[in-house]
C-alpha cells in the first residue's frame, strides 16, 4: 500500500501548488490525507485524492470558492447538483461580465466627455447662474440617471 501512495510534496510538485496549500485544503476538509506519518508527520495520498485536488483546482480556476468546492466535491453529490453549481457559476460571471462593460461604457462617456469639452473650468470662474445650474444639476437627480448627471456636469 505504502507504494500506491503519494507524499504531500510529490503532489505539491506535480501540481504545482503549495504544500501550505494543501494543507489549507486539508483543514477546510476538502482533501485528508490517507495517512499521517506518527514519526514523520509526513502525508499521504492516494490516487482518488490526487483526482479529487486536480478537480478541486479546476474549480478554483472557475471562481468557485473553496467552500463551493467543498459542497461540490463533498459525497452524495451528483452530476445534477455540480451542473447546477456550473451554471450558477456561469451565471455569476455572465453578471460581471456585463458590470465590466457597463464601466467600460461609462468610462468611454466620460473620455468622449473630456475630449467635447471646452476646457477645465474653476469652480469660482463660474457666474452665479452656472454655479447654480450645476449645483441643481447635481443635487436634484434620480437614482438612475445619478452617475451619469454628476459626471456629467463634472466634465462640462
Amino acid at each position: 500500500m505504502e507504494d500506491q501512495l503519494m507524499k504531500i510534496g510529490q503532489i505539491a510538485a506535480f501540481f504545482n501548488v503549495s504544500v501550505k496549500a494543501i494543507r489549507i485544503y486539508e483543514k477546510k476538509g476538502i482533501i485528508v490525507p490517507a495517512r499521517i506519518d506518527p514519526d514523520t508527520g509526513y502525508r499521504y495520498y492516494t490516487a482518488d485524492q490526487v483526482q479529487k485536488l486536480a478537480a478541486l483546482l479546476e474549480l478554483k480556476l472557475l471562481g468557485f470558492s473553496l467552500s463551493e468546492i467543498k459542497s461540490i466535491l463533498s459525497e452524495g453529490v451528483n452530476n445534477s447538483d455540480l451542473l447546477d453549481a456550473l451554471v450558477k457559476k456561469r451565471m455569476a460571471w455572465q453578471d460581471a461580465i456585463a458590470a465590466a462593460e457597463n464601466k467600460l461604457d461609462a468610462i468611454d462617456k466620460v473620455i468622449e466627455r473630456i475630449k467635447t469639452s471646452k476646457g477645465s473650468t474653476k469652480l469660482q470662474e463660474l457666474t452665479d447662474e452656472q454655479r447654480a445650474w450645476l449645483l441643481s444639476r447635481m443635487v436634484c437627480v434620480e437614482d438612475l440617471h445619478g452617475q451619469n448627471v454628476l459626471s456629467e456636469s463634472l466634465w462640462l
